[in-house]
């Protein structure tokens, strides 16, 4: 199975390196690595040159954009610089963080799993952060949603999707649009991948009010926002964020901004999330 890795990185000299080597030494090496220097003011080009001289599958695309770490658009944009360097000869592409450190069967679990299940279009690993000397989950979603720093996609399943979405909330409309389109997604908790640097730590300010207008972008609707905003905060810990994805939830209407999916998936996506929430009742 040929995995196409694409990683964006911004001035990630101090971790790079280690995710780097972790794939390097997978067990089901990867067919092609391409990582993307993202307007780095820091050696990461050095770094990744280095490995490129080694590995003939590892390459690097230089790009300039904002020196700001906002989500979404800036990741997304950089993914795409290095998706267009590469052929059509993979069964699965990622989009990796570049500070991630992959446990070596990682690649060939995942591997496993989309050889014996044709219908999985999307699996991952979980993401563990330390704290106090020791590596534990960083809880910020349920369990079934998969990360946005280390998503792998069936070829079929991406391209049914339309491809990654250049916005805040890519990483969730992602998942929506494949069930919508019949896909099935999984999580695997025995592949801990140790996140160097905490999800959020380096975005700008400016990006506070992102999550709410992603919540209108994916067509949910008031409701459904106002609970998911209340839960997303809860699990950060800020009544503040609350007030901000709720203010960009009505400033995104009110500027009546493009939606990411039509009506119809629309109306998928707010059944998919009524039955989440009246589950989780149960």
């Amino acid at each position: 199975m040929n995995f196409y890795i694409i990683i964006p990185a911004h001035n990630e000299a101090s971790s790079i390196k280690l995710t780097l080597d972790s794939l390097v030494n997978q067990t089901h090496l990867p067919k092609k690595v391409v990582v993307v220097n993202d307007n780095s003011t820091d050696n990461t080009q050095d770094i990744v040159e280095a490995f490129a001289e080694k590995h003939q599958w590892i390459s690097l695309v230089n790009t300039s954009s904002s020196n700001q770490h906002l989500p979404g658009t800036k990741i997304i944009n950089a993914f795409y610089k290095g998706f267009e360097t590469l052929d059509a000869n993979y069964d699965v592409v990622c989009k990796f963080d570049a500070d991630l450190i992959f446990p070596e069967n990682y690649l060939k679990q995942l591997a496993f799993h989309f050889n014996n299940n044709e219908k999985l279009g999307m699996a991952s690993g979980f993401c563990y952060i330390e704290k106090h000397g020791e590596w534990v989950l960083e809880n910020l979603t349920n369990k079934d949603h998969i990360r946005g720093a280390l998503k792998a996609y069936r070829k079929q399943c991406f391209l049914e999707i339309g491809k990654l979405k250049p916005s805040m909330g890519w990483d969730t409309v992602d998942e929506l649009l494949a069930q919508f389109y019949g896909w099935q997604i999984l999580t695997d908790d025995t592949l801990k991948v140790k996140h160097l640097k905490p999800t959020g730590i380096s975005y700008n300010k400016a990006s506070k009010y992102l999550q709410g207008e992603a919540m209108y972008k994916m067509r949910y609707g008031f409701v459904i926002t106002f609970i998911s905003a209340l839960k997303l905060a809860f699990k950060k810990n800020s009544f503040r964020l609350f007030i901000d994805y709720l203010a960009g939830y009505f400033k995104a209407k009110k500027q009546k901004l493009e939606h990411l999916v039509s009506e119809k998936e629309g109306e998928f996506i707010r059944g998919l999330r009524w039955k989440g929430m009246l589950k989780k009742l149960k």
